[in-house]
């Protein structure tokens, strides 16, 4: 198995450094790039895991965010804010933006080894469902179509970019479609134990996956007290 590539983006060099020391020591191969404008120039593509801090240069953390995510070829690389802010709106614009965590500086190695991990782990759990021959290649919905290989939706034929955390949520609403799901099942799929996870989380990320699918929205249903499911 190949070792798993994690790229560091904070203009800290001595904290990278150390990052990067315990990092290769749990066995991944990991590179540091100093600035945005640094990373944007590697194969980004290449990397299993991004952890990215959000106040650096002219780019920062949240617009190199949004560029990644915005591009279908990188949308998928799970990425990890590191920053000294740690108030409750910078939590959730990392989160709506599609951050897998956000860690909080100062922060333990301990804490930051174990969070990648989670991400890491989840992550390779997510995509190994996709390959099991009972699991449909295609969600599809009327016009409203999810591609779980390529992990692409479309509406009406029109593709419609979902950070990764929208894309699993709408996927394992219709993959559950004419059931309720509570926010428990809904966190433990989507969102693991170890992450950080707000009150708002799910109502945030269904908020913007019904703005993004158009009339299809609708579908989405919420029963208060209960959960949210995706209606026959």
């Amino acid at each position: 198995m190949a070792t798993e590539r994690i790229l560091i983006v904070d203009d800290e060099e001595t904290l990278c450094e150390v990052l990067k020391l315990n990092l290769e020591n749990e066995g991944y191969d990991v590179d540091i790039a100093f600035s945005a404008e640094e990373a944007l120039t590697l194969n980004l593509r290449s990397y299993s895991l991004i952890l990215l801090d959000i106040m650096m240069g002219e780019i920062s953390g949240v617009k190199m965010a949004k560029m990644l995510k915005a591009d279908v070829t990188t949308a998928d690389i799970p990425i990890i804010f590191c920053t000294a802010r740690d108030t409750e709106d910078d939590m959730i614009m990392g989160l709506n933006i599609g951050a897998d965590d956000y860690i909080v500086k100062p922060y333990t190695i301990r804490n930051v080894i174990a969070r990648v991990k989670s991400v890491l782990r989840r992550t390779a759990g997510y995509k190994g469902q996709n390959v099991q021959a009972e699991k449909p290649h295609i969600l599809e919905v009327e016009g409203l179509k999810l591609n779980m290989e390529f992990k692409r939706c479309t509406v009406d034929g029109v593709e419609v970019k979902l950070a990764r955390k929208e894309f699993e949520l709408l996927a394992y609403l219709i993959l559950h479609r004419g059931k309720i799901l509570s926010r428990e099942q809904i966190l433990s799929k989507i969102w693991s134990d170890e992450v950080v996870v707000l009150d708002r989380t799910i109502d945030v990320n269904i908020t913007r996956v019904r703005s993004k699918i158009g009339a299809y929205g609708s579908y989405i249903v919420t029963r208060s007290g209960f959960g949210y499911g995706f209606r026959d």
